[in-house]
């Protein structure tokens, strides 16, 4: 390859086609815990050949919201690989090992990490798997008609282009910040999404007035930095919320059992509408926020009150905000709102808008081309079946090949497998389950018994009575 000539732009490589017997059996889109926890898993499975590619160059795990003291909502045991294979070299408790700090943790009796501790461990895992590569971003896939193969089109660091293919693929990308339509038309300088407030710090010390819009986890540890902030002379703090109150994830023992497996596959057999009922009333389960992290907010409200001349603080949930745009000649912002119990509307006024609004699912631009074969629901949602692979149409194109590898989707899946979906404590179950798939054969055990509730109704039996009589109930 020639070297351009100073202040010559440099012209990418053509991309490599595969050579003989360059056939992955997986390749696996986006490095984040999912997708590594799936090659931690594979790395212990003789003949399988799986490669994770990730665009960035290091692994960062969601360091616009990585808080000195924020706590990871599960527990160690939630790690890449301890669900299925307790005994893995790359669980959590050989990393305590390796960091010589098996001992302090256990004397510490917490067995939730910190987010700093649980990213340092997923760093120290990706550095352990030859088969992750940073620095090679994936432009698109497609699937080849005649053998079924996908095929990527991948980009690395240094310009060059690759052609990778294989039997089957699987997107853990993440989802993406959320912005709802009545945020979305702020300008940049007076909105901020919670995935970017740490990197935003300048906005947040320049305003006189922040308000968080939202609730969740995410929303309360905003809460608490600008709380710090305004006992220290800083902004006014607002937190504005829809749910009706300012509510705590619901950790009671029964109610956790459904984000276990177990209740995953039954949600899974339920029609659409039903488990977008559920979804809606189960927002506790994965809307909430933690109860340790709702008495830190208690505390430092309680501590505003033997101070004065703080700037004011207010928490409203049970508002709907309708629309938001500039304040006119004072500058600022004007979030026009609903208090959704008297469905009156006033004005709020501030100068810089926290969204705590969440994060969606998303279909990355380079699954664009296969965007045809994806069969979907009648929300327009991808149909995911059981193993987490995507109903694929594979007539939609003339002469496609009815055989060829499968889809899968890792952690976007909230629509078919339930609120347990998104979470870390699922992510070894669902990723035994593909490496199950792929296979055709059962590498991991999956657990069978993971719920004391039965979640459906009884198997069918002849309910007339051994005597004859009906019984009334």
């Amino acid at each position: 390859m020639s070297r351009p000539s100073p202040g010559t732009p440099a012209t990418p490589e053509p991309a490599a086609a595969p050579g003989p017997g360059a056939v992955h059996d997986v390749i696996a889109v986006g490095c984040g815990p999912f997708n590594l926890g799936l090659a931690a898993l594979a790395s212990t499975v003789d003949g399988l050949d799986l490669v994770v590619l990730e665009e960035t160059a290091e692994l960062h795990w969601h360091r616009g919201m990585m808080f000195d003291e924020a706590s990871m909502q599960v527990n160690f045991l939630a790690d890449l690989v301890t669900l299925v294979a307790p005994t893995h070299s790359l669980s959590f408790l050989a990393y305590l090992h390796d960091r010589d700090r098996l001992y302090p943790f256990t004397v510490r009796e917490n067995f939730f990490p910190s987010r700093v501790e649980y990213e340092d461990y997923l760093r120290w895992a990706a550095a352990r798997l030859p088969s992750v590569r940073f620095s090679h971003r994936v432009i698109a896939v497609r699937r080849d008609p005649a053998s079924g193969l996908f095929t990527a089109e991948v980009e690395r660091a240094d310009g060059a282009r690759l052609r990778l293919a294989a039997r089957h693929l699987v997107v853990g990308t993440g989802t993406a910040p959320h912005l709802p339509d009545a945020l979305a038309t702020l300008p940049a300088d007076r909105l901020l999404h919670t995935a970017d407030f740490l990197h935003r710090g300048e906005d947040v010390d320049a305003a006189s007035h922040v308000t968080v819009v939202g609730s969740g986890q995410s929303g309360a540890e905003v809460v608490i930095d600008l709380l710090e902030r305004n006992l220290a002379g800083g902004p006014a703090v607002s937190w504005l919320s829809r749910t009706p109150s300012f509510a705590p994830l619901d950790y009671t023992k029964l109610v956790l059992e459904m984000t276990t497996p177990e209740y995953m596959h039954y949600f899974h057999g339920l029609p659409e509408a039903t488990r977008d009922r559920l979804l809606a009333e189960q927002w506790q389960l994965y809307k909430g926020v933690s109860t340790d992290t709702l008495a830190a907010v208690h505390e430092l409200l309680y501590r505003r009150q033997l101070r004065h001349g703080l700037r004011p603080v207010e928490l409203r949930p049970g508002i709907t905000v309708l629309t938001a745009g500039p304040a006119g000649g004072a500058g600022g912002t004007v979030l026009r709102c609903r208090h959704r119990d008297t469905g009156r509307t006033f004005d709020h006024r501030t100068d810089l808008v926290v969204a705590a609004t969440g994060y969606r699912a998303r279909t990355p631009g380079f699954l664009a081309a296969l965007d045809p074969l994806i069969r979907r629901d009648a929300a327009g949602r991808p149909v995911v079946r059981a193993d987490h692979s995507v109903d694929l149409d594979l007539h939609a194109g003339a002469g496609s090949a009815t055989g060829g590898g499968r889809l899968f989707l890792a952690g976007t899946e909230l629509h078919s497998h339930g609120a347990s979906a998104p979470n870390l404590d699922i992510g070894a179950i669902r990723n035994a389950a593909i490496l199950n798939a792929v296979t055709g054969r059962e590498v991991y055990r999956l657990p069978k018994a993971t719920a004391f509730t039965a979640f459906g109704p009884p198997p069918a039996t002849d309910t007339a009575p051994v005597d004859g009589r009906h019984h009334g109930g």
